[in-house]
């Protein structure tokens, strides 16, 4: 039974985050990113790289929402290792080609 509970409770705490930021009031995007990385960070997050170029990313386009996201995996890794290490996954839209208002 503990064992059970042991188990329930690990699942639950590995599960996932999500936070999406749009610089317009937009509908959010669910199409494929123009850019999608995994980012390494360790200790609960707070050791790691946390810049994401954007400008580099869109060049002259316009910047219509990113998101950092922690995946169920990523999660389960957190909890494994106990913080120590602890990935999160960060997307970039940029606006089509000469679609920029």
């Amino acid at each position: 039974m503990i064992k059970k509970f042991v188990f329930l409770l690990s699942i639950m705490l590995a599960g996932c985050s999500t936070i999406t930021i749009q610089p317009e009031q937009t509908v959010k995007y669910s199409s494929e990113p123009t850019y999608e990385e995994s980012k390494h960070f360790f200790l609960w997050g707070i050791v790691g790289e946390h810049r994401v170029n954007v400008t580099e990313i869109c060049g002259n386009r316009e910047v219509i929402q990113m998101q950092s996201q922690q995946t169920f995996v990523e999660g389960v890794l957190g909890l494994i290792t106990l913080g120590i290490y602890s990935p999160h996954s960060v997307k970039v839209w940029c606006s089509e080609a000469g679609a920029i208002s």
